[in-house]
């Protein structure tokens, strides 16, 4: 995404800039500040959508280990993750499921996690209408700190047979290391289009994204995004293989980025971009 970034938009909202000073306490809406609100949205949605397929393995294992199945998760296959079911039975609801990465475990994927995640079952997470509430205590993302409510909700199957999920996150805020503030929503629909047969195993997962998502960038700048056509997220090699999103920075509206033809549209014009 950042080679989107840094080569297409730096040329094309140069010519966004405002002459006149930003007045004290405006948001910023120079061609410096889009961009980073750009590349901020790019790190939040990333972390997010980790928060989202961790909570769902931690779950899948809580319901496996629960049962006696044999078999390992993700994160099972992390020693140092330790995941607590209280009640400690299979059928009794709602469960709180929680998720200790201690002062540091690094994921297969190469990200360090640390803190606690608190996950509020109302059933396993193959179940229709079961909701799962994820709250955050002392969580980091490698060097973010995630904090806000995510909560998912089973929408059963579609008529092709595949789960779909709804996806709430409230108040998310990601804090960087150097005291930066990311403010983010969502509200979307997640469509598990691959690898619900293999559940014990996240890696062969694809979904489809659906939805809007909005925030405020550390200089106060407004995002917004909202897919005209379906992100379809693939795990491994993690990325977006295809879909469009219209975007909004600020005052810039109507970008649109398109994943099916590598393409990103601002101001009429077409330009492409690697992937």
């Amino acid at each position: 995404m950042k080679k989107l970034i840094l080569p297409t938009l730096v040329l094309l909202l140069m010519g966004c800039d405002k002459e006149d000073a930003t007045p004290n306490n405006a948001p910023d809406t120079t061609s410096d500040a889009a961009i980073n609100a750009l590349t901020e949205y790019v790190l939040v949605n990333k972390i997010f959508q980790d928060v989202g397929n961790s909570n769902g393995d931690a779950i899948l294992d809580a319901e496996n280990n629960t049962a006696g199945s044999v078999g390992k998760t993700t994160l099972d296959m992390t020693s140092q993750v330790e995941i607590t079911v209280s009640p400690a039975d299979f059928v009794n609801f709602p469960k709180t499921i929680t998720v200790d990465f201690k002062d540091g475990t690094l994921g297969q994927d190469g990200v360090l996690r640390k803190g606690v995640v608190t996950i509020v079952s109302t059933n396993w997470y193959g179940q229709p209408e079961s909701t799962h509430t994820a709250t955050f205590q002392d969580y980091y993302h490698n060097d973010y700190k995630v904090e806000g409510t995510h909560i998912v909700e089973n929408l059963g199957a579609n008529e092709d047979g595949h789960l779909e999920y709804s996806v709430e996150i409230n108040d998310g805020k990601i804090t960087t290391k150097a005291g930066d503030v990311i403010q983010y929503q969502e509200d979307s629909k997640r469509t598990w289009i691959s690898g619900s047969e293999t559940p014990l195993n996240i890696w062969d997962d694809e979904y489809l994204l659906d939805g809007l998502q909005t925030g405020i960038s550390s200089t106060g700048l407004d995002y917004s995004l909202s897919t005209i056509e379906p992100l379809h997220f693939v795990l491994v090699p993690r990325g977006i293989k295809s879909g469009v999103l219209s975007v909004d920075l600020g005052d810039i509206k109507d970008i649109e980025l398109n994943y099916t033809n590598s393409t990103i549209t601002i101001l009429g014009t077409t330009y492409p971009f690697t992937k």
